[in-house]
């Protein structure tokens, strides 16, 4: 394990990678992702659909994965005459980047409960160490 995890360590991760690693995102949500930070302006759904080359509920659904894990905002827009659509944009890097730096936390703890799990279990002693800490 301390194997494969110096390999993924070493390997150069770029943004998109980073973002795949930690939000299981799928080639689809990774080239929406892309679009949407490339973009000058907000998009809507019909735009993304075009540009990425799919049918617009596919892009929708995608753009939904964006927008649960945090990573896509929508804005609605109100037509005159009733009705609205929604346009997307993503949201602020730095807000994205302090959510990672959160789940990497996160992630750290459970790793330290586990290693005094190891120790509890098969090293000398059998103090209890409680339960793992919370995940947010």
């Amino acid at each position: 394990m301390v194997t494969a995890l110096n390999r993924d360590l070493e390997r150069d991760l770029e943004c998109d990678g980073l973002l795949e690693c930690l939000y299981d995102l799928n080639e689809l949500d990774r080239e929406c992702f892309t679009l949407l930070s490339e973009a000058e302006r907000r998009l809507t759904i019909d735009e993304i659909a075009e540009r990425v080359g799919r049918e617009r509920s596919t892009a929708y659904r995608s753009v939904q994965r964006l927008l649960e894990a945090g990573l896509v905002q929508k804005k609605q827009i109100n037509y005159d005459q009733g009705g609205y659509y929604h346009e997307y944009t993503i949201t602020d890097p730095d807000s994205v980047a302090d959510t990672m730096q959160e789940q990497l936390n996160d992630w750290y703890a459970q790793i330290g409960y586990l290693i005094g799990r190891f120790r509890e279990k098969y090293g000398e002693g059998s103090e209890d160490v409680g339960s793992p800490p919370p995940v947010t």
